[in-house]
């Protein structure tokens, strides 16, 4: 992080000729288990990574908001506050820091304009919440050169309403949520309906590794919001307001009136959010043989019920697998056709893991794997310089 630090204290000194010793950062996350959970109001176990969004800034007199994209060749975006924010014509990465600005307005009045430098080492694209690092950094930036009086939940939701109604993504909250709540050394169990957050340790002795298969993920958008009509079709369907809501028992009572498609990702949906408050369990009572074979089901259901996984994904899950054994977890994770695998690794496994996936992966899937080895990490938070 400090590279980043350095990287945004220069370039705003170089672009807006004056030094800043105010900086905030958001992490990245990654979701250990819980997947399209959170959209049917379920739970899900995330925890923040060390990679972020980090951002030097400091307030201005007047309503003006300039910044710079320092990871897009230094463009600027500029805006005033006291004028409609609208989506700007060319840039899609600006978009978001106007989408968090328009909705954190209907929180704040009281705010006024501020310079910044942003730059970024979350991967993009690569289903870790680059976009949610983002939204809540910005909306944490406010909050303290401010002083506004909105906790973590509320920041994560203006990420989420942005995200949403400014920017046109569909997401759930847990992205912007786990950014805005993470802890060191832990996961956190949120009920996506209550926003409810309890964390659930994470042994020393084990890293949060993510391998970044580079598929790109083409279909995730279309796909996403196809899963997300089902799921709520299942739901009326069951006459409950959420899948979160419904029993297994209920479903299979239901099975004959179902569409096949709509059973199988209902089926999904409710043993996940079963599957996900028994794997933090398992964490708490160090039962790694039960998180292991948890994670493992998580990933066939999402592969055989919610059909998001591909061949490669499912490739590198087989092969982690058979390095780790009941020692730890692994499983795609994110919103599905490509992107990332998440693994528990015991940290003396880590080299074999690496090893195991280098010799293998790309030349049978013609893709170079990403491999990050993660610590649990703190949520957004101001740095003092």
């Amino acid at each position: 992080m400090n590279a980043l630090i350095q990287t945004t204290t220069q370039a705003f000194e170089f672009k807006f000729g004056y030094k800043t010793n105010i900086v905030v950062q958001a992490p990245g996350r990654v979701n250990l288990i819980g997947e399209h959970t959170d959209y049917n109001e379920g739970f899900v176990l995330p925890c923040a990574i060390d990679y972020q969004t980090v951002i030097s800034c400091h307030k201005r007199s007047d309503d003006l908001v300039r910044v710079i994209a320092v990871d897009y060749d230094n463009q600027q975006d500029e805006f005033w506050l006291d004028s409609p924010i609208e989506k700007h014509p060319n840039y899609r990465w600006a978009n978001y820091i106007r989408g968090v600005v328009k909705h954190l307005k209907k929180y704040a009045n009281n705010i006024h304009g501020v310079d910044f430098t942003i730059s970024g080492n979350v991967p993009q694209g690569a289903g870790l919440s680059s976009s949610a690092s983002l939204e809540v950094a910005i909306a944490k930036m406010f909050q303290i050169l401010y002083d506004l009086p909105l906790d973590g939940n509320q920041l994560a939701l203006i990420g989420q309403e942005a995200e949403n109604q400014f920017v046109g993504c569909n997401c759930g909250i847990m992205d912007q949520l786990i950014s805005a709540l993470g802890q060191t050394q832990h996961a956190l169990l949120i009920d996506c309906r209550s926003l409810e957050a309890r964390p659930v340790s994470i042994p020393k002795d084990f890293a949060v590794v993510i391998i970044n298969s580079n598929i790109k993920r083409g279909l995730v958008d279309s796909e996403y919001n196809t899963r997300r009509q089902q799921c709520e079709a299942a739901a009326q369907a069951l006459g409950v307001k959420a899948l979160r809501d419904a029993s297994l028992t209920e479903l299979k009572n239901i099975e004959t009136t179902l569409d096949p498609i709509v059973f199988k990702r209902a089926h999904h949906v409710i043993t996940e959010n079963e599957r996900t408050l028994k794997a933090a369990q398992a964490l708490v009572n160090g039962d790694y043989k039960l998180l292991s074979k948890l994670m493992a089901y998580s990933h066939i259901s999402m592969r055989d019920d919610f059909e998001i996984t591909v061949p490669a994904i499912d490739y590198l899950v087989e092969i982690i697998q058979g390095v780790i054994g009941e020692q730890g977890g692994v499983r795609m994770t994110g919103g599905g056709f490509g992107g990332c695998v998440v693994a528990l690794v015991p940290k003396d496994k880590i080299d074999s893991v690496k090893t195991v996936v280098s010799d293998n992966y790309a030349k049978n899937f013609g893709f170079k794997e990403d491999f990050y080895v993660c610590t649990p990490s703190e949520g957004a938070h101001a740095i003092c310089l």
